[in-house]
């Protein structure tokens, strides 16, 4: 991270794109940067990320808000008043300064489900410190997001085990 930040999404139906942003805060950590995952609609503790970071990146700071390990495909008035309250609270990180690297994990969805309102996550974009790098992911970006970002990257589903009743596995998928 220069003196400068920008704002990147990585969306699409493909496998990798969390992956990518762990990836990336992995880098920055190298670098002795602050990094802090904000997760939305996720809220699966037991996955071999959260454990890393928890026991040995203390430079890492991760909040999980979801109540559910399920994927959200009819969102109730709960989910709705607990997104808003992670976006509330990651205005609050972004705006803290304290990190170098902010990744919003899977609230592209949280948009798309209506969770969230997409002209509050733009403004948060357009008004982002300029040292920061902010990081938005999951699949279905909305036009807005895209169009205010500087980078963006689609990964796109060719092939995945799952359709070969391959279940998740431990320390590979989560």
């Amino acid at each position: 991270m220069s003196n400068f930040g920008l704002v990147q999404v990585y969306t699409g139906s493909g496998k990798g794109k969390t992956t990518a942003a762990l990836g990336l805060a992995l880098r920055a950590l190298g670098w002795n940067k602050k990094v802090c995952l904000i997760q939305f609609i996720k809220a699966t503790k037991n996955c071999g990320e959260i454990k890393i970071i928890k026991k040995q990146l203390p430079k890492f700071s991760i909040h999980q808000f979801a109540n559910t390990k399920k994927i959200i495909l009819r969102p109730t008035p709960e989910d709705k008043k607990i997104a808003q309250k992670t976006l509330k609270f990651a205005k609050k990180i972004i705006n803290s300064q304290k990190y170098d690297l902010v990744i919003l994990d899977e609230i592209n969805p949280a948009i798309n489900l209506k969770l969230i309102d997409v002209n509050e996550v733009i403004d948060l974009i357009k008004n982002k410190p300029k040292n920061l790098e902010l990081v938005l992911t999951g699949r279905n970006a909305d036009k807005k997001i895209i169009k205010n970002a500087d980078l963006v990257t689609e990964m796109k589903l060719i092939k995945h085990p799952f359709y070969k009743n391959i279940p998740a596995r431990k320390g590979i998928e989560y």
